[in-house]
């Protein structure tokens, strides 16, 4: 999935720096390595590496992660809880970009007007 940030921030800071091992991450999701392992076969997250080749994860990958747990212990297969995620992360973008043009026609509109 791709990066949202857009600004530079301080890596405490940075939803979408690696600042998670797998174990850890494994950890804060209550779920296995194999699980996370699963999420990047399917495409869901695709974990930076570190100098050593060890997967990392940001905060953005971690709730994205989350929410894929979720499904899947609701019964969801891992691909379908993947691809249900996918959809819900282009739904919520394609939902701000409409919003920013609604926005940016409203200033053209009173502009014109004034």
């Amino acid at each position: 999935m791709p990066s949202r940030s857009t600004r530079p921030v301080a890596p405490l800071d940075d939803d979408d720096y690696p600042a998670y091992t797998m174990g850890r991450a494994a950890e804060m999701l209550g779920a296995t390595p194999a699980f996370l392992r699963a999420l990047g076969e399917h495409r869901l997250i695709t974990p930076l590496r570190s100098e050593g080749g060890h997967r990392r994860y940001s905060r953005y990958q971690l709730r994205i992660a989350a929410r894929a747990r979720e499904l899947v212990d609701q019964g969801t297969p891992v691909e379908a809880a993947c691809r249900i995620v996918i959809l819900e992360d282009q739904l919520e973008e394609a939902q701000r970009m409409n919003e920013e043009l609604r926005n940016q026609r409203r200033t053209a509109q009173q502009r014109s007007t004034a």
